[in-house]
């Protein structure tokens, strides 16, 4: 139930940006096959024009809506302070998210990752991936160049050795 949850936010989530992206994706990969049917007699360059397709196909949109999203929801989010509570097992952190795009937010997602650290480099590249405390606040209507301020209280946080947080934000 929580994948069919994600889809139907993501579609719902789309933007008219986003459908037009897949259409020049799908018209470019039906290009490539055309040419390469039509270069047939020539192997390479039909064989070329065919694995450009496939890889227009599948490439294209994923790093096309990565690439455009960063791009017009620009923010930056860094955090000011950190600090665990004594008579609770939480966690304050408070922060700062500014608008760098060129556009009005409606609404963004923040999200706090809390991982291990460890004195080995590859280990703690694997922690990031899998974080063992994660919070997420939204922040509605953020107007270009502004700069929020917000708290999230990271609950129940019983950890006692070393710790990184990061921060993301999603804005829409």
């Amino acid at each position: 139930m929580a994948l069919k949850s994600k889809i139907t936010e993501f579609i719902h989530g789309l933007i008219s940006y986003d459908y037009i992206l897949f259409s020049i994706s799908f018209t470019l990969f039906i290009l490539f096959i055309v040419l390469g049917i039509v270069l047939r007699k020539k192997l390479f360059f039909a064989t070329i024009f065919i694995l450009l397709g496939f890889l227009v196909l599948l490439l294209g949109p994923s790093l096309g809506y990565i690439k455009m999203h960063e791009y017009l929801f620009k923010n930056s989010v860094i955090v000011t302070s950190v600090k665990k509570l004594n008579f609770t097992p939480a966690l304050v952190l408070k922060g700062k998210i500014t608008n760098e795009s060129k556009k009005n937010f409606t609404r963004c997602r923040i999200t706090a990752n809390v991982y291990k650290v460890t004195s080995n480099k590859w280990k703690n590249y694997i922690k990031k991936l899998k974080p063992f405390k994660k919070m997420s606040i939204s922040l509605e209507n953020l107007e270009v160049s502004q700069t929020k301020e917000f708290k999230m209280i990271i609950e129940p946080f019983t950890y006692e050795k070393d710790y990184n947080i990061s921060l993301g934000a999603d804005c829409q």
